[in-house]
């Protein structure tokens, strides 16, 4: 043990200082009572007790039942401490394939201005959502051929996440509008990050998902900001049925109908022109 460690021992005892130490090591901030168990040797009530001491202790706060996170030392034995939402959204997760997704992913790849506080998790888990100390964390369900175009971005110096790449988060947000806050934000992530974002993407990532609201929107949008050219946009057309779409399925069905695109226009249309202006 180290001569830090030594210190950290006699200030917190052996286990505990053990057990903070391993954590600290390993970068691995947020943990489990199987995490505990292996490093400790300690098994189930044992461990839960010296876990509910170092809790008491404002050494580690309890996520939800299971799931912790340390406390750093410079914050004092007082405070609470949460931890990245993005790390225990990864946790929370338990090993499987996940990736940030959706508003959460417009945030991590800064298409979005206004701070997030429901956390998006793609998934084959299928959970339930729930809120962690005034974080919403909502699973998405992604079967596992939709598990693609993704990225691996650094939340902290330590610890990384996955969370799908610009394209795909567009192509998600476009598909599922209701966990990206409307089609106007999205709009406003696809001019925001416009110069980062592959067109060539876009089209093969909407193909893979043969969706013909998706397909819809990809193409309007693509083409009211000039972002496409049209030879790019008639094979996208071309897989349109004759069936119309609203343009944003968050809002009631009102508004004309466009023939092009196929698409109900439910939102102003001038809101979407000024974005580039805003």
């Amino acid at each position: 043990m180290s001569v830090k460690s030594e210190v950290i021992s006699k200030t917190l005892g052996f286990q505990s200082a053990l057990l903070i130490v391993e954590l600290n090591e390993r970068n691995k901030t947020t943990f489990n009572l199987r995490d505990v168990e292996e490093i400790t040797g300690l098994q189930g009530s044992s461990a839960r007790t010296l876990i509910h001491k170092a809790s008491k202790r404002g050494l580690i706060t309890r996520l939800q039942p299971g799931l912790y996170t340390l406390v750093p030392f410079e914050l004092g034995r007082a405070t609470e401490y949460v931890g990245d939402p993005y790390v225990i959204a990864k946790e929370l997760c338990g090993g499987k394939d996940y990736f940030l997704s959706h508003a959460s992913a417009m945030e991590l790849h800064r298409m979005v201005t206004q701070p997030q506080f429901t956390i998006y998790v793609s998934s084959s888990l299928r959970k339930p959502s729930r809120n962690i100390h005034g974080y919403e964390y909502h699973f998405v369900t992604a079967k596992p051929e939709q598990v693609f175009g993704l990225t691996q971005i650094w939340v902290n110096k330590q610890q990384a996440v996955m969370v799908s790449d610009p394209e795909r988060t567009i192509i998600d947000a476009l598909r599922q509008p209701q966990y990206a806050g409307g089609i106007p934000e999205v709009a406003k992530a696809l001019w925001i990050s416009r110069s980062n974002v592959s067109v060539f993407r876009l089209l093969e990532y909407a193909h893979r998902f043969e969706t013909g609201a998706l397909t819809r929107r990809l193409g309007f949008l693509l083409e009211l900001y000039q972002m496409a050219l049209s030879e790019q946009l008639e094979p996208l057309r071309s897989t349109l049925s004759a069936t119309y779409d609203r343009l944003d399925p968050t809002l009631p069905k009102s508004g004309s109908f466009q023939a092009r695109w196929r698409l109900q226009l439910n939102i102003d249309i001038d809101e979407l022109q000024a974005i580039p202006h805003t």
